[in-house]
């Protein structure tokens, strides 16, 4: 099915939930975006490589600073995952 075929068909609100509980997505996350997206994050290295893992519909789940933990997470949350770039 192409996407376009696919948001004709759903609402904004199936849309959004898609994948919800689910389907979790992993990537690099700069230092400058933690606060944003885990305001509860103690202060850190700036110069540590971190790596985030967000639900399917953008919710923060988990912050480190190794990216094997991130996947660890997700199996331990029944997540299947993705990574983006």
């Amino acid at each position: 099915m192409l996407l376009k075929e696919a948001n004709t068909r759903l609402t904004e609100s199936e849309l959004a939930h898609l994948g919800a509980g689910e389907v979790g997505y992993i990537r690099k996350i700069r230092y400058e975006d933690v606060s944003r997206c885990f305001p509860e994050a103690p202060s850190m290295d700036p110069n540590l490589d971190l790596w985030a893992l967000f639900g399917a519909d953008g919710t923060p789940i988990l912050l480190t600073d190794n990216r094997s933990s991130t996947f660890f997470k997700a199996a331990e949350d029944d997540l299947k995952t993705v990574s983006l770039h």
